[in-house]
């Protein structure tokens, strides 16, 4: 498994992730063998959201690692907070106790990074970045980052920020390309060519951020998946074809095809299926060319000027 720099902080990890949004209704002795599973792949980087299964997904993960306390320090652990019931939040108040939840949940001293989990209307960068700082000083969030948040939004936040962002959560798929369409469709009347993040994929790029891709097999907003889908007939034989020439399943294939992209984007995947994230991560064997890479794009519905 290849590693990543988050950031250009330092912090090494997986360039696959595990997502455990959905581990909350495992058994404990069922998420150690999914884990061990993980590290054996080369996956050490884990996923959490205080929200996430309303914080039972950190809760039976924080079992696992009361159990075998040793996991610990072998993996890079995230979580996210600032959403609420019928609202977002980043106030310093809320910030604070969702972190200190997350802990105590995960039953762990400190967090390797801490994102805001959706752009909040009502953020206040000097409030957050008094929280950051006593999350910092106090050991308890060691890096920083984001979720679903425009480049205008990052520079906001960053100004008031002594820590530099290290991450920017976003959805990316095959079948949601929003970030790269209007890039390619520049200066062009084209479906798709209007802007809707501020060049959100490049401005990361150039400020060194790690763009974390989520959803990486769903098309929409949690529609469903588009592998073998038989609405999308078009990619699903184009997949079928590069899945034969590259050797690796359509799952891996579309994994492959993200991290392709020269922006070294971490791919974020939820499965909780131990054989399917064996699978998954065989797509690190393989580096598409420019003309498959294309053809997937291409197949998936979208078009070039």
């Amino acid at each position: 498994m290849k590693k990543i720099n988050l950031g250009n902080s330092g912090l090494m990890a997986s360039e696959i992730a595990l997502g455990c949004m959905r581990i909350n209704g495992m058994e404990v002795n069922d998420l150690e063998a999914y884990v061990h599973t993980a590290l054996e792949c080369g996956v050490d980087f884990f996923d959490h959201a205080d929200i996430y299964g309303g914080g039972e997904s950190e809760a039976v993960f924080g079992k696992l690692l009361k159990q075998s306390p040793e996991l610990r320090e072998q993996m890079v652990l995230q979580s996210k907070c600032g959403i609420r019931p019928g609202r977002y939040d980043f106030s310093k108040e809320h910030i604070l106790e969702s972190v200190e939840g997350s802990l105590k949940r995960l039953q762990t001293d400190h967090l390797d990074v801490l994102l805001l989990h959706r752009p909040d209307a009502l953020m206040e960068p000097d409030e957050v970045a008094e929280a950051f700082t006593a999350l910092e000083t106090s050991g308890k969030v060691r890096y920083f980052g984001v979720s679903n948040f425009n480049s205008r939004q990052l520079e906001l936040l960053q100004s008031s920020l002594k820590q530099k962002i290290l991450v920017n959560q976003l959805q990316l798929s095959i079948m949601h390309t929003g970030m790269i369409d209007h890039a390619l469709r520049t200066n062009t009347d084209f479906c798709h060519a209007e802007d809707r993040d501020g060049e959100i994929l490049d401005y990361c790029r150039l400020k060194g951020i790690t763009i974390q891709a989520w959803s990486p097999f769903q098309y929409g907003f949690f529609e469903g998946v588009f592998v073998d889908n038989e609405k999308f007939p078009e990619l699903n034989k184009t997949l079928a074809e590069l899945s034969e020439k590259y050797g690796i399943s359509k799952t891996a294939l579309c994994v492959a095809w993200i991290q392709r992209h020269p922006a070294r984007i971490q791919t974020i995947v939820g499965t909780t299926n131990p054989k399917r994230l064996q699978d998954i991560c065989t797509a690190g064997n393989v580096r598409l060319s420019r003309e498959d890479w294309y053809k997937i794009y291409l197949s998936a519905g979208n078009e070039l000027p």
